[in-house]
């Protein structure tokens, strides 16, 4: 019956001539691997799928690689912008010689750092940033490999320890935990998405989707802007909680008491972050745990404040 049945579906992209096949499988490696599995009992198929499935209409195309290769000038680890790649040259091709740029100008020439890093890992630094394109932290702070352990997610919230697991939380865990990282920086940005979405959403209706629920975790910064920015408009009460959210979620951080110990220990230190990237300026901050009011009024006080423009 399995044979019968695959016999079927076979026969039916033979007959079809198999348009999806060539559109989305490409390369020989890929080709030999699904030829593999049929040879047998379907040679033609093979020899078909050998000539016209997938090698030729598939390749056939996109650009060769090889051809175009020498029209990308060579600037380091800096090739190219895919925003700006035009449609000829694939963004794989770009990619894959991004790649070889890193490998010849970066990883060969500090062979031995890379190869400790493949043994083990010790950054000193958990970063917490928005997922928005935009915002980079290795690019922007120049973070290199080995130096951060870092997630990203919607606005780059921290949820209370009672609110249950989550991708966050877990990170978190294991940066503080078993990498023992000295430092969590809360980045935040101008423009943010994911805060206006906060900022939109009503507070007698239940979230709709996924993102309603994930930023739903930032209803206290919000209490609080709505509180302090009556006054102003809309998008000045965003880019005053774009701050605020940055500050509850150091608060939340405390709510976890492996990293309250450290902090308490002075093993680790919370920071927040915020990029502008309207004027490329990058606001940096220290949470003042001495004068933070964590149990009863959940207030903060920071310190070491620093405009970098």
């Amino acid at each position: 019956m399995v044979w019968l049945f695959r016999s079927r579906i076979i026969n039916s992209i033979i007959r079809s001539k198999a348009p999806l096949v060539g559109s989305y499988v490409h390369g020989d490696s890929c080709c030999s691997s699904v030829i593999s599995s049929i040879s047998r009992p379907f040679p033609k198929f093979m020899n078909w799928l050998k000539t016209d499935g997938c090698h030729t209409s598939a390749v056939a195309s996109l650009p060769s690689f090889k051809e175009k290769q020498s029209e990308i000038p060579d600037k380091g680890l800096d090739v190219g912008n895919m925003a700006e790649t035009d449609g000829y040259l694939n963004l794989f091709c770009l990619m894959k010689q991004r790649f070889l740029n890193f490998k010849n100008h970066k990883y060969i020439k500090e062979l031995e750092h890379f190869q400790s890093l493949a043994e083990a890992q010790y950054p000193k630094f958990m970063v917490i940033a928005c997922a928005d394109s935009r915002v980079c932290p290795s690019n922007i702070l120049g973070f290199q490999p080995g130096e951060v352990f870092m997630i990203r997610n919607i606005a780059n919230l921290v949820p209370m320890m009672k609110n249950g697991p989550s991708e966050c939380n877990a990170a978190l865990e294991f940066a503080v935990t078993t990498l023992e990282v000295e430092n969590i920086l809360v980045i935040g940005h101008s423009s943010c998405a994911g805060i206006e979405t906060l900022m939109s959403m009503q507070e007698d209706t239940e979230p709709r989707n996924f993102i309603h629920n994930w930023v739903a975790n930032g209803k206290v910064a919000k209490l609080r802007t709505k509180s302090a920015t009556s006054h102003l408009s809309f998008d000045q009460q965003c880019r005053f909680c774009e701050k605020e959210s940055i500050n509850q979620s150091l608060l939340n951080l405390l709510s976890y008491p492996w990293i309250e110990d450290r902090v308490r220990k002075e093993l680790l230190s919370i920071h927040g972050g915020y990029y502008n990237f309207s004027n490329c300026s990058f606001e940096k901050w220290t949470l003042d745990f001495k004068d933070c009011n964590v149990k009863e009024e959940r207030s903060y006080v920071v310190k070491e404040k620093e405009l970098w423009c």
